[in-house]
């Protein structure tokens, strides 16, 4: 008995400096991404990820009338470490760095550049933060919107606080444009559950969700809520 898809990726976009594999179009591995679909005066303000970002959301959304959901499991660390760094030496606080290290610092950016006015959610989940995004798209999607996008993102953790990770977490970003409505030309995203004869796999980070997108492998485990996830290319 074939399990019904839970949703469709209909296109996709991704970006992890240094990653070998530059054949998939979708995929960018530029070190210093352009940021170009937001203003210079927003630009400035972003570090790398939040540029890939910006673009990646542009692309898939050209109008910018989409919910847009964001996840992240530890933000941006080195603009948190530089403020604390900052406070131990008793020096005052930029507002600027302080708006843009809050956790929808990147999303904020890029409704402002674009003029987004929809929906826009923060979300950091423990490790589990791909499983909190399809959850929280299947509220929106049952809810009546036609297209959501969803946005994975994380960064090298801190040089002072890598030993406390493991695995070590890579510089990613990801995005997909998801909707409830199939098409020849979009992924069917469907669900399993794990059973005690799965592999053990750590919580997926954005480099899983790109070596999954790009079929490096063939499903992606979510310990919680225990689902695997598959990508089939609908009929």
């Amino acid at each position: 008995m074939t399990t019904p898809a839970m949703m469709y990726v209909h296109d996709w976009r991704a970006w992890q400096p240094g990653r070998r594999d530059t054949s998939q179009p979708r995929l960018s591995v530029a070190e210093k991404p352009a940021g170009g679909h937001v203003p210079a005066m927003l630009r400035r303000r972003l570090t790398g990820i939040g540029r890939a970002l910006c673009d990646m959301l542009a692309e898939l959304d050209a109008d910018a009338d989409c919910p847009l959901l964001y996840a992240s499991r530890h933000g941006d660390g080195e603009r948190t470490l530089e403020m604390l760094n900052t406070l131990a030496e008793e020096a005052p606080l930029s507002p600027a760095r302080f708006g843009l290290s809050v956790h929808n610092a990147i999303p904020g950016v890029y409704s402002i550049g674009r003029g987004n006015r929809r929906t826009q959610q923060a979300i950091a989940a423990s490790g589990d933060e791909f499983a909190a995004l399809l959850v929280e798209a299947q509220g929106y999607l049952a809810q009546g919107e036609p297209t959501v996008i969803l946005a994975f993102a994380d960064q090298a953790i801190p040089a002072r606080f890598a030993a406390h990770f493991t695995p070590p977490v890579e510089t990613a970003a990801v995005a997909l444009r998801v909707s409830s409505t199939p098409a020849h030309d979009a992924w069917a995203l469907t669900p399993r559950p794990l059973t005690s004869d799965d592999t053990a796999e750590d919580s997926p980070q954005p480099s899983d969700l790109i070596d999954w997108l790009c079929g490096a492998r063939d499903e992606l485990h979510c310990h919680r809520p225990r689902q695997a996830w598959s990508l089939v290319r609908a009929e």
